[in-house]
Parts: structure tokens; C-alpha cells; sequence
């Protein structure tokens, strides 16, 4: 993986490339660039990284001019000592944010994200344009990765009335006999319109995980897990389902380290 640093503390430069080719030998630092001038010649002159990144505030302006002038083919990960930039960063094919000084797991949960939606959005178009394709199915996911753009409630509807449901108090959705239906926390059971593919985009990914084609179930329900049949893991919930909720060998691995990160 090719990775580009824009950074323009030669300190704090050096120091963010160490932590990544820890965290991932298979990185190669292509370069580390401390200004909007020098970034805009090297892409001139050079083939898109796989994934840029870089501090907001540069001796020469603010780092988005960058993205204004040559729009990159490669996601960002920004790096910065202030919080202001955030929602101007999700708005420049940003995957993170991350404040410094840069937590080394946090920065592995960047890099972790990032993989991941190169997993799920891999692939080649038919021009060859794999960067290209790449980035524009990643803008639509972070559309809503994005701060707040999550849903916080979902109306149900019964006969003729309207209910308000706090998603945060949904202790899991469950899919079965064709429909789905939100459990909460107090017990109650509620039949939905939505498809559990359309909630895994609603909801906050760091609450709820997509256990399987049955479950998406929330961390605050989760009393623990046991491993399974053939490097399964099998989740025990403080509302019980009406069936196992059984974590496939595939995804074991990363809802573990959701279970962790988050």
C-alpha cells in the first residue's frame, strides 16, 4: 500500500510514517510533503498514492486547497491538532479524522476502516479506472460514515398510530419468517419496513454490528461471547433472541476488534 504523508512538522512527519510501517509492514511512505506548492508538483509528477495522509493547517494555508486544485483518486485520513475542520474534512473524501498527538490504536482503527472498505468496495472498473471506482463507492459510504449522519430514531408505524423509536434502545434487529423486527432493551418488539441492508446504513457503526443475514446487534446488549464450531463465535445477548446469534469464521476477526476499537 502506497501512502503519501502531508505534514509540514518534519518531526511529526517522520514520527507518523514509524507508526504506520509498524502497524503495517506491507506500507511504503512515498513520500512526506510539507506544503500545498509541494504537493500539488508531486501529484504532477507522480501516480496517485492509495491513501493520503494529512495535517490540515500547512505553512502555505489549509490543506483542502490541495483537493480543490488536483481531487486525488485516493481517500484521506486527516491528521490535525484541532477539531474545527471536521465536517469540511468528511466533505473532501476524508475516511478519518484523527487529533494529535495521533493514538497509535486509533490510527490503527483508521487504517482498519480503510481496509475494510477496500474489501467491500474492491474491484476493477472496465476502463482499468480502479482508483477511480474505488473512490467514487467510498464517497457514497462516507456519506454515511459522516458525523450525525446516522439516524438517531425510527417511526413505526401501528394501525393508526405513529411510535418514535430511539435506536439506541434497540437492543438488536432481528430478520425472520420474511420480516424484520427491532427488540428493545425494555422488551418490546416492533415490526419495521426496512430491510436489514438499509438499516446497517442508518445506524451508528460503532453501536451496532452486522452479525449475520439475521442479526445486527447492539454492543450494549452484548453479555459475551464463546467460540463456536469451526472458529465461530456464538454472542450471548441481555434480551435473548429467538435463535443463536452465530458470528461467521470470516467475520469473527473484525467483530472482535470492533468489540475492542470502539
Amino acid at each position: 500500500m502506497r501512502v503519501l504523508i502531508i505534514e509540514d512538522e518534519i518531526k511529526t512527519g517522520r514520527e507518523l510514517k514509524a507508526q504506520l510501517e509498524m502497524l503495517d509492514d506491507s506500507i511504503e511512505i512515498v513520500a512526506i510533503l510539507p506544503s500545498i506548492k509541494s504537493v500539488v508538483k508531486w501529484f504532477s509528477e507522480n501516480s496517485a498514492p492509495d491513501l493520503i495522509f494529512s495535517d490540515i493547517q500547512l505553512a502555505d494555508g489549509l490543506s483542502f486547497e490541495i483537493f480543490k486544485q488536483i481531487k486525488p483518486s485516493a481517500p484521506v485520513i486527516f491528521c490535525t491538532a484541532y477539531d474545527t475542520y471536521a465536517i469540511r474534512a468528511f466533505e473532501t473524501n476524508s475516511v478519518d479524522y484523527l487529533l494529535k498527538p495521533i493514538d497509535e490504536r486509533k490510527l490503527e482503527a483508521s487504517l482498519w476502516k480503510y481496509q475494510q472498505m477496500r474489501a467491500v468496495f474492491g474491484g476493477q472498473s472496465d476502463d482499468g479506472g480502479y482508483e477511480h471506482t474505488l473512490t467514487k463507492k467510498m464517497e457514497l459510504m462516507l456519506q454515511k460514515l459522516g458525523p450525525g449522519s446516522y439516524k438517531s430514531t425510527l417511526l413505526i408505524h401501528y394501525q393508526d398510530k405513529i411510535i418514535p423509536l430511539k435506536i439506541a434502545e434497540v437492543a438488536y434487529f432481528h430478520f425472520e419468517n420474511s420480516l424484520v423486527s427491532a427488540h428493545s432493551f425494555s422488551g418490546q418488539k416492533y415490526v419495521l419496513s426496512h430491510t436489514l441492508d438499509e438499516l446497517e446504513t442508518l445506524v451508528d457503526g460503532s453501536l451496532f454490528f452486522r452479525a449475520n443475514r439475521q442479526f445486527i446487534i447492539n454492543r450494549n446488549s452484548i453479555v459475551n461471547a464463546e467460540h463456536y464450531f469451526t472458529r465461530r463465535l456464538v454472542v450471548r445477548l441481555a434480551i435473548p433472541a429467538s435463535g443463536p446469534v452465530i458470528v461467521s469464521k470470516v467475520k469473527s476477526s473484525e467483530f472482535l476488534r470492533w468489540l475492542e476499537i470502539h
